[in-house]
């Protein structure tokens, strides 16, 4: 596709548009390009609004190719019944395990799913298995993703027979996401020094971390937009 398009000429648009389409599905079957299948689903989604196809080219991308991204995408397909998928979990699940254990861009997230995916139970007869939530929380805490940290303190806050309460870890998990930019892991870290639960009582840091949270707060509302594209 060479040359630049005056977005202002349907005509020009239309060809462009038709030109990108072939290019992508040439990409994905005929060169065996994961990267251009997964440009495909981009094109059917972002253009088109052609979610069974997208699925469709998803499921060929992760299964045939194990294209980390696609497997990522495809298990939010299944977690919510899009593109005419069948909505299930078990499913939702094996994608996002796929794409965790594959690097990728979304690899992280996918990690942070399956943590979410097994300690809530419902893919194993609702039995909740909390060691492996923990670990996969851990592997995406580890890649600096603020919401798995913060599970992560909750689940040392709270405390179970396979993971026991442990303050310090709490602590720890929660200072992290608070660097991260997680409100409420900040809100716990303040309310932990100011009570001296678990740490020895610091009025200082209790102040800092409840500025950090109000700080965050303020920031997270101006930069509030109106959703119009992405998944």
């Amino acid at each position: 596709m060479a040359g630049l398009v005056d977005f202002e000429d349907e005509e020009q648009v239309a060809s462009f548009l038709e030109n990108m389409e072939v290019e992508c599905n040439y990409q994905c079957y005929k060169e065996k390009d994961p990267e251009g299948c997964h440009r495909l689903v981009d094109f059917l989604e972002g253009i088109q609004k052609n979610f069974d196809e997208a699925a469709k080219v998803l499921k060929f991308n992760c299964e045939d190719n194990h294209h980390s991204d696609s497997c990522y995408k495809l298990g939010a397909y299944y977690a919510t019944g899009k593109g005419g998928l069948p909505q299930n979990l078990k499913n939702s699940y094996d994608c996002y395990l796929k794409a965790c254990e594959k690097p990728g861009k979304k690899s992280i997230n996918a990690c942070h799913n399956v943590g979410l995916l097994t300690q809530d139970g419902r893919i194993s007869s609702d039995e909740p298995d909390l060691v492996r939530a923990r670990d996969y929380y851990t592997r995406a805490c580890d890649g600096n993703y603020a919401p798995s940290c913060f599970n992560l303190s909750a689940m040392y806050l709270q405390g179970s027979p396979s993971v026991p309460k442990d303050m310090s870890l709490a602590l720890k998990y929660s200072l992290k996401a608070c660097d991260l930019g997680h409100i409420w892991a900040c809100a716990n870290a303040s309310r932990m020094y100011k009570l001296g639960d678990g740490v020895a009582k610091d009025a200082a840091k209790a102040e800092a971390l409840k500025n950090r949270a109000q700080q965050l707060h303020k920031e997270q509302q101006k930069g509030v937009q109106p959703l119009t594209f992405g998944v």
